[in-house]
């Protein structure tokens, strides 16, 4: 007879079996969550890896499909917001490369890259306690993550992001109005 094994490895195989289970619903969902097959595979993926590294938190007797499309519409969600915010980002530095002359608006694309590096320059001159929140809320942490990884409250957390935000824009103003 086989020796009973840990709670976790035994959590972890129950996970595994219903994975298999339900893999083509998830399949299904991501697809129609992405409107894209590479997307939806890549989402996928992502899924799959989150639920098995947080297989200890699954609960036995509950429904394991619907825990595990809450994962991926809270990955999709994440991954929304996060391109979202970097295209506003870019929309932001596009404008401010506009040029007007003779009352046309003529885009100025050789400086795209320069004002890039410049942004970056800028975050890496931002205090550790400002810059590190900052960066990981950019890569698309939440703020609860963020507040859990640096064991810092979450008020502090949302008021460091914020600003480390002012703090960017006061400088990259700076910048720009010191060049023109």
């Amino acid at each position: 007879m086989q020796q009973n094994k840990d709670p976790k490895e035994n959590r972890r195989s129950l996970v595994e079996q219903q994975l298999k289970v339900i893999h083509l619903d998830l399949e299904r969902f991501s697809l129609k969550l992405t409107g894209d097959k590479v997307k939806a595979d890549d989402l996928v993926q992502n899924t799959l890896l989150r639920i098995l590294s947080q297989a200890e938190r699954f609960q036995p007797g509950t429904n394991f499909k619907a825990w595990a499309a809450t994962i991926m519409k809270n990955i999709f969600i994440n991954d929304y917001r996060k391109h979202h915010r970097r295209s506003q980002l870019l929309e932001q530095v596009r404008s401010s490369q506009s040029l007007a002359i003779d009352n046309k608006v003529t885009n100025n694309q050789g400086d795209r890259d320069l004002e890039l590096q410049d942004l970056t320059s800028l975050t890496d001159r931002l205090p550790d306690d400002f810059r590190i929140p900052f960066m990981l809320a950019h890569e698309g942490y939440k703020y609860e993550e963020i507040a859990k990884e640096l064991k810092t409250p979450v008020g502090t957390i949302k008021s460091r992001i914020f600003f480390a935000r002012k703090r960017l824009q006061k400088m990259y103003r700076k910048v720009y109005k010191d060049v023109s």
